[in-house]
């Protein structure tokens, strides 16, 4: 199957009550340039949280908008592509179809998923909407990261093409899993061994396994 994506990047910006984000992105079109780091001309603020080589992408499902103009519709035109801060927006591709490991080919590059996106407090500042970090993260509609296994040029009239399944573990059970269940060390190891998972969510469970808890999310989704 073949995937058009619309694409966004975006710079770094100062926002009240809020450190700085990149999260407002802008429609790019035409032919880019992806590196390890991601597209060129995007950035992230907080490196410890954002980008790097296992999160140098965003992918968002197009489709998610109409649940949120839904759940929020006194602030329904908010919610349209890019409003996640997503670099990659499609229609066919959601939690449920697209799985950890797997390695799409778009243009001269491939890039490989490596985990859910971990929803951070940021976006309850962007959307003005309190809470809206832990209901996306309740949800389960959170999208998706990558990784660049090889770089190159990349346009917007080129779509993605799946190239490699190498997981049973959906981007939909890997958030189950990290969010939804009780802690469950089967589950743990399961997750652990899916191809292509990002270190940090490596480094997450594994802790999990060796302390026997589940560690705290509020700092992330509240910034507290």
């Amino acid at each position: 199957m073949h995937y058009v994506a619309e694409v966004f990047t975006g710079r770094v910006q100062d926002y009240d009550g809020s450190r700085p984000s990149a999260i407002a992105k802008r429609q790019v079109d035409g032919e880019l340039m992806l590196g390890a780091a991601g597209l060129a001309g995007d950035e992230q603020a907080e490196k410890s949280w954002h980008g790097g080589p296992d999160r140098a992408l965003c992918h968002y499902p197009r489709e998610h908008y109409a649940h949120w103009k839904r759940e929020f519709p006194a602030q329904a035109d908010l919610f349209y592509a890019p409003a996640f801060g997503e670099n990659l927006s499609t229609e066919g591709l959601t939690e449920e179809n697209v799985f950890i490991g797997d390695i799409f080919r778009w243009g001269d590059a491939l890039i490989q998923v490596t985990q859910p996106r971990s929803p951070c407090f940021k976006l309850n500042y962007h959307f003005d909407i309190g809470d809206i970090s832990a209901l996306m993260q309740a949800s389960g509609k959170v999208g998706w990261l990558y990784r660049v296994i090889d770089g190159g040029k990349v346009s917007t009239e080129q779509p993605l093409v799946l190239a490699s399944r190498l997981s049973d573990v959906s981007v939909r059970e890997a958030a189950a899993i990290a969010w939804h269940m009780p802690f469950d060390d089967e589950q743990y190891h399961r997750l652990l061994s899916a191809a292509g998972l990002s270190v940090s969510w490596a480094r997450t469970m594994q802790k999990r396994r060796i302390s026997g808890q589940i560690e705290d999310n509020s700092r992330r989704l509240w910034g507290k």
